[in-house]
């Protein structure tokens, strides 16, 4: 299982500082939320803080779209440093011209899907992304409890395309993550787990012992 914390739960204030931490407590991906305030309610940062934190970590940097449009924006996101782009289907018209324009940049396609969302709408793109990722909570805000219920949709991907990566991404921690790992999940986000526990870097360790332990 790879952890990929996601930097919405960490003190912005000292975002560089942080993402160095989270690498150095043993984070595999960083995980970062572009919120617009019209596709989700709220709003994050964009390509521009993104491209100057890039430089604090060696890590692949996980960028998950939550904006409406996003093929307007794919270029300036490869551009700030971002190696994994994830857009929702609910969010673009032109799925196959975004996720050309992800691989053309240079980063990794991925798709991802609310809790409302059928997977099946991800099914026609499989054989083009390099991962899906199933929302666990409302996209929007960090701190939100855990779905179980979503994890027949990590089933059914699994199922349909056994090498493809499966991301979830809200309320994982130490108590939820085995679900995620019973059902297939290859890389989980989280957050205010991490960011919020005294010791990070035992977080990480004790999410990846969790994941082991099913």
């Amino acid at each position: 299982m790879l952890i990929a914390p996601s930097i919405l739960a960490s003190d912005f204030s000292r975002l560089g500082e942080q993402i160095q931490m989270i690498t150095q407590a043993g984070a595999d991906w960083i995980h970062l939320d572009v919120m617009d305030g019209l596709f989700v309610p709220n709003i994050t940062f964009g390509a521009p803080v993104i491209k100057a934190v890039k430089p604090y970590s060696d890590l692949p940097f996980d960028v998950h779209l939550m904006i409406q449009n996003p093929k307007r924006y794919i270029e300036d996101f490869c551009k700030a440093g971002a190696d994994i782009i994830s857009f929702h289907v609910e969010a673009e018209e032109d799925v196959i011209g975004t996720i050309k324009k992800i691989i053309a940049c240079g980063a990794k396609p991925a798709l991802a899907v609310k809790p409302n969302t059928s997977v099946e709408t991800v099914f026609p793109y499989l054989d083009k992304l390099y991962m899906v990722l199933v929302m666990t909570v409302e996209p929007g805000f960090g701190g939100q409890k855990y779905m179980a219920d979503m994890m027949p949709k990590v089933e059914q991907l699994k199922q349909k395309a056994p090498h493809l990566l499966v991301q979830v991404d809200g309320g994982i921690g130490v108590d939820t993550i085995a679900s995620s790992a019973k059902a297939g999940v290859d890389i989980c986000v989280a957050g205010t787990s991490v960011f919020r526990a005294s010791c990070p870097k035992q977080m990480i360790a004790d999410l990846k012992r969790a994941a082991e332990d099913i």
